[in-house]
């Protein structure tokens, strides 16, 4: 087990699960205050994000609700970075 210290003081406990199957969906979204400096730093640092058909070249969709980008945990779990309008 560990724990993912998060800024707000919000601290997450991981832990690991035998027969974990990775979520299908978002299960965690990172608030960013500039999307596409945070979509470059974390590429910078190895994150793959997911681009498809809804995102721009960067992984980011820009159309409709927040901007956001979907990149995938070590353990296939999807999580987001996102930017309020």
């Amino acid at each position: 087990m560990l724990t993912l210290h998060l800024a707000g003081g919000r601290d997450t406990l991981v832990y690991p699960k035998p027969d974990h199957t990775p979520a299908t969906y978002t299960i965690l979204n990172f608030p960013v205050d500039d999307i596409d400096a945070a979509v470059e730093d974390l590429s910078a640092r190895g994150v793959e994000f997911d681009v498809n058909d809804y995102t721009d070249e960067k992984g980011i969709m820009r159309d409709e609700g927040p901007y956001i980008a979907w990149f995938n945990d070590p353990a296939g779990n999807v999580l987001s970075v996102l930017q309020e309008r």
